[in-house]
């Protein structure tokens, strides 16, 4: 059984070097390529998405602090009984490929900023790089949870400590805040409403994701109901805050029009090591550079940590192949579920590029998880009240309604391609559900199904 022992300081450790992985330093030329000096928009909208749907993850949380999240969220707002089986399971269908996903595209940034270091590096070589960094992590996850927690503690020391400097020296030898007086100026609503600014959105909150990694740990969190959603909030303004400064920062030194040309070029994706050779040198590029790395490896090791506990969840409740199921003896781990999405994230680390892997992230998720809890608390409210919920959402429904626009937008800047790749994962699980509860007469084949246990 597992067990309580991540404090509030640890949760949010750990959901921070979730967030801030290789994502903001592969991002950040990317979405200046797309959408040029309105960049900043985009880590605000990022920004302001995840603390509105953080309001849906906290009162979920808080009142369903189970190891799995998502997949006990989606089981009780649609009933346990009913559609919330098919519900879960197509959570952790799809978790079985974008949990990998967001594995693998760690690795793949690792590999990219590597190049920095050893230029002449071959496409192989660099994908034996990023599968390496996947097995050097799934060594460090195999042990018990209150190790687990100090190093991460470990982990989240070189992340703040790498993103500190990085904000330092854009502010004592940049002009950071004459980038802050210039933001009015690029502003404009129509590519505001753009495609672009949708595509520019979709990296920026690639780069937030996380904020909810404390609900996959919920049945080891101490005092949940109030430390879930402290977890997220906090996390998600520390997390804002590091990376505007970033941005700004970064700017001051190396203008966006000449990053923008870069990007448009296809060159130079090391924008970060390159703003630190500008200030400080080669050798001191090459030490943030190992920096940046140290935060991929951090973030990686987070992802793997929350999302090995989903399919784990699944297959105890028995929604979900029961092998899953299984713990370390002497560990007290589910090690089937980490080293199977660990083996899965290493064949995606070898078979895609960093581009594709960031759309298909997000799309896997929007629909089923992030729309479907949206509905799902609607659901609940209606059904059981909020008298008895130890956080209640501010403005209700407001941020319902708000979030489940913002993701549908979301969604469609994702691009067709990804979108068609989706819709391949759910139809391949409604197929495998469906054979799965009609071999085992589960809903909707069962019949008389005892209402007083939805």
């Amino acid at each position: 059984m597992l067990q309580r022992k991540l404090g509030l300081f640890q949760s949010t450790v750990l959901n921070m070097i979730d967030m801030v992985g290789i994502g903001p330093f592969i991002t950040l030329p990317i979405i200046i390529g797309y959408i040029g000096g309105m960049y900043i928009y985009a880590w605000i909208a990022g920004a302001f998405l995840s603390f509105v749907d953080a309001m849906i993850w906290s009162e979920l949380g808080a009142a369903y602090p189970l190891a799995g999240g998502s997949f006990n969220f989606l089981s009780e707002a649609y009933g346990k009984l009913k559609a919330g089986k098919l519900m879960s399971f197509l959570y952790v269908w799809q978790t079985i490929i974008q949990a990998p996903l967001v594995a693998a595209s760690a690795a793949i940034g690792f590999a990219t900023y590597f190049l920095y270091l050893v230029p002449e590096m071959s496409i192989w070589q660099q994908k034996c790089i990023s599968g390496t960094v996947i097995i050097i992590v799934t060594f460090l996850l195999y042990r018990k949870i209150e190790n687990i927690g100090k190093i991460g503690v470990l982990l989240w020391i070189g992340v703040l400590a790498t993103l500190i400097w990085i904000i330092t020296g854009g502010i004592t030898h940049g002009n950071i805040f004459l980038s802050v007086k210039e933001m009015p100026h690029y502003f404009s609503i129509n590519l505001l409403l753009s495609y672009s600014f949708g595509q520019a959105c979709v990296k920026s909150i690639y780069s937030y994701l996380g904020y909810y990694n404390v609900c996959h740990l919920g049945a080891e969190i101490r005092n949940p109901k109030k430390n879930i959603p402290r977890s997220m909030f906090i996390s998600i303004a520390g997390i804002m805050l590091l990376y505007l400064l970033m941005n700004l920062s970064v700017t001051s030194v190396i203008p966006w029009e000449e990053i923008k040309s870069w990007q448009d070029g296809g060159i130079n994706n090391f924008v970060v090591s390159i703003f630190i050779e500008r200030l400080y040198g080669k050798t001191a590029a090459a030490v943030a550079t190992i920096m940046i790395l140290w935060v991929a490896i951090a973030s990686l090791f987070a992802v793997l940590l929350g999302y090995s506990r989903v399919p784990y969840a699944a297959a105890v409740n028995g929604s979900f192949f029961k092998f899953f199921a299984k713990l370390h003896p002497t560990k007290n781990f589910p090690y089937i579920s980490l080293l199977v999405l660990s083996l899965l994230a290493f064949v995606f680390s070898l078979l895609f590029r960093m581009g594709e892997v960031i759309s298909a992230i997000l799309a896997m998720r929007i629909i089923v998880q992030f729309i479907g809890q949206a509905v799902g608390v609607v659901l609940l409210r209606n059904r059981n009240g909020k008298e008895k919920l130890s956080y209640k959402m501010p403005l209700y429904p407001l941020p319902v309604i708000l979030v489940i626009i913002m993701w549908l937008f979301i969604f469609y800047a994702t691009g067709m391609a990804i979108i068609k790749t989706f819709l391949v994962v759910v139809g391949s699980g409604l197929i495998v559900y469906f054979t799965k509860a009609q071999f085992n007469k589960e809903w909707p084949f069962k019949k008389n199904v005892n209402l007083n246990q939805l």
